[in-house]
């Protein structure tokens, strides 16, 4: 039966619904849009502090931003199937648990319950509740032993997609201005402007699931991002003076 949104009373704020199933993904989305901007202009910022020609740029730019987006998609991919198998093989080995070693099972779940300061007495009708049912005994170990429930789990295509999507579209940003007709500075200029923009947004947005402060984290980015441009930038100076 699906529950009903509560209704505000009069001085309370109004009920405010979880992030549901994006939840999970929210790691990729900022990592994946975030690691596109700073990693691309970084690596822009440091190819026009060497002097190269703004068409070398550009082809740096290119190469690079498809390079990462394939990096990207293909290690979150990988890194999500292998924590899912890991799932499934404790998922499996908790059901023998439960099979072949039930009080053990019960007396870890009672402490657990226990731990989390239910009252004894409590805890014993809870765990003999549980005990009648395997497969609700099952989810609230997966539950508490795991710290994992069944809508918790990612699914490592859509991570990969849109891990690898998001750093392509991040990164792209910092390499279009070098399609046009400019300097390697003019077009670093405007790759520094659209990039601030974008990497406040995404620090910004990012506010929508950590409930923080929206102009504090949207600078946190931008200044952390400023600091790795103006490093890179000035070792590219260094290398083309000195090679």
């Amino acid at each position: 039966m699906a529950l009903q949104e509560p209704q505000p009373e009069t001085g309370v704020p109004p009920y405010v619904e979880h992030l549901g199933a994006s939840r999970e993904y929210w790691r990729d989305i900022i990592l994946g849009v975030n690691d596109g901007l700073v990693s691309m202009f970084l690596l822009v910022a440091g190819v026009v502090g060497g002097a190269l020609d703004t068409r070398t740029v550009l082809l740096t730019g290119v190469a690079g931003a498809i390079a990462g987006s394939i990096s990207m998609g293909v290690g979150e991919y990988i890194a999500t199937k292998a924590q899912e198998e890991v799932f499934h093989g404790e998922v499996a080995l908790e059901r023998e648990h439960i099979k072949h070693h039930r009080k053990f099972e019960l007396d870890e779940l009672r402490e657990m319950f226990v731990d989390t300061g239910m009252n004894g007495a409590l805890a014993e009708e809870v765990v003999a509740a549980y005990d009648e049912d395997d497969e609700a005994l099952m989810k609230i170990m997966m539950a508490l032993e795991f710290g994992f429930i069944d809508e918790q789990r990612r699914n490592p295509y859509v991570a990969m997609a849109v891990s690898g999507g998001l750093f392509l579209s991040g990164a792209m940003t910092s390499v279009i201005p070098f399609m046009f007709d400019v300097t390697p500075r003019t077009g670093l200029l405007w790759a520094a402007v659209v990039s601030g923009v974008a990497l406040f947004g995404v620090g910004a947005a990012k506010t929508l699931a950590t409930r923080g402060h929206w102009i504090r984290a949207g600078l946190e980015n931008l200044t952390l991002a400023a600091i790795g441009a103006g490093v890179s930038y000035y070792v590219g100076v260094w290398y083309q003076a000195n090679f």
